[in-house]
């Protein structure tokens, strides 16, 4: 196409004036650092994001079902047994969570006390981030709990030696009024056998203990909270909630994985585009460069548009070949700048070549910056990079046509 080679021929010429290189080399390097940084950041948004969500998958079922009213259901084994039979259901464990007031060697605090029967460990992979002992919850003649590293660490829990009891306490069912304070809660304990470190919010809430156990501190002989579900691999997430949903009624709430915790997919998303977003209204300041660099360019190539002219070319083809040479800059520049991000975010992958400040000693599972490559993210940075510089080359460019149309 002769208006490309004409664009490409301007872009490596030097032209008579400096300051037009000097514009034009800047617009192009702007581009680069804008196309590099974009995915750069969108790599970096892919790696927090796939490790918060693997944090997250390994708390979560890929299926919970609740009381559509109520916090707890009564557990019933044909139910149970019936969802166990559709196809995709591997595993089903039932859970039994409230609220509960711990002591431990003179500390107290409150957490979530959550009861688990022995399929749990098959529908999660809690049993994986057990930093310190072991996760059991009950053996011949004792009872155990696996508390979140915060609240093990901040009540000092010695889950070696098995020195001293963690006394949990919870209200007495049924009980309104009371003389005694003691007649106003149970209170039961275990001895602390592991902690785990997934993530803050886990770690700061939860408490594991055995379903039986939990059973009986709460005084609910055959209540669950919800049925855990984990589905055989390769089942389809949404085609399982909808058989699940249609096997257990109106009475009971079905949600996927990312249903559990909508909000925070939501807004990790939203995080992503407004980023996104800001980096590219950053890319269109640098853009006009681009506007600059193609009207000084349109005023010096004022006798080469009257030569075009001349040799048959019309205001369309001139206006093309603008348009052309300022697309052509921001390409090269932001094919520059990929090339030089995918450099570096390959080193990250290899070497973790950038420390997380407070990793590795924390409660935090890495301690480098996490990056994932993903196939649409340079797609998205060059069709940003691209319109911007097709919206800013567009106006010069037609000065450039309208001035072929003054020459006769």
């Amino acid at each position: 196409m002769l208006a490309f080679r004409i664009a490409l021929r301007y872009i490596f010429s030097k032209k008579s004036t400096n300051a037009i290189n000097v514009i034009a080399r800047v617009s192009m390097l702007g581009m680069g650092v804008g196309a590099f940084a974009l995915i750069v950041v969108l790599s970096v948004f892919n790696g927090f994001e796939g490790l918060v969500l693997s944090l997250y998958n390994s708390f979560y079922p890929d299926i919970e079902i609740r009381a559509a009213q109520g916090k707890t259901f009564e557990d019933n084994a044909t139910l149970s047994g019936k969802i166990v039979g559709l196809d995709g259901v591997e595993y089903l464990s039932r859970t039994l969570e409230e609220n509960a007031y711990l002591e431990y060697g003179g500390q107290a605090q409150l957490a979530t006390v959550k009861g688990v029967d022995d399929r749990y460990n098959d529908v999660t992979t809690v049993k994986q981030y057990v930093r310190d002992g072991q996760f059991i919850l009950h053996d011949t003649g004792y009872h155990y709990a696996v508390a979140g590293a915060n609240i093990g660490y901040s009540m000092n829990m010695d889950v070696a030696t098995f020195a001293e009891p963690l006394r949990i306490t919870v209200p007495r069912k049924g009980v309104k009024t009371a003389f005694a304070p003691e007649d106003a809660f149970n209170t039961m304990a275990a001895l602390p056998a592991g902690m785990f470190a997934i993530q803050q919010e886990f770690d700061s809430k939860y408490v594991f203990v055995d379903l039986g156990f939990a059973r009986e501190l709460l005084g609910e002989e055959n209540q669950v909270s919800a049925y855990e579900i984990k589905l055989k691999d390769g089942t389809d997430l949404l085609k399982a909630k909808a058989m699940i949903a249609a096997a257990v009624g109106k009475e009971f709430t079905v949600k996927t994985r990312y249903e559990q915790r909508a909000e925070t997919y939501r807004v990790m998303q939203i995080e992503r585009w407004v980023t996104t977003a800001i980096l590219g209204f950053i890319i269109l300041i640098i853009s006009f460069n681009i506007i600059g660099s193609l009207s000084m360019l349109v005023i010096e190539k004022t006798r080469d548009i009257s030569i075009l002219k001349a040799m048959g070319a019309d205001p369309k083809l001139i206006t093309q070949v603008y348009l052309y040479n300022g697309m052509l800059s921001s390409i090269i520049g932001a094919l520059t700048g990929l090339a030089l991000g995918y450099t570096i975010l390959f080193l990250q992958l290899k070497f973790h070549l950038l420390k997380l400040s407070g990793g590795g000693g924390s409660s935090f599972v890495i301690d480098y910056y996490p990056v994932q490559l993903k196939l649409m993210d340079p797609v998205i940075t060059l069709a940003i990079i691209v319109s911007i510089s097709l919206l800013a080359s567009y106006f010069p460019a037609r000065r450039a046509g309208q001035s072929a149309m003054s020459f006769k």
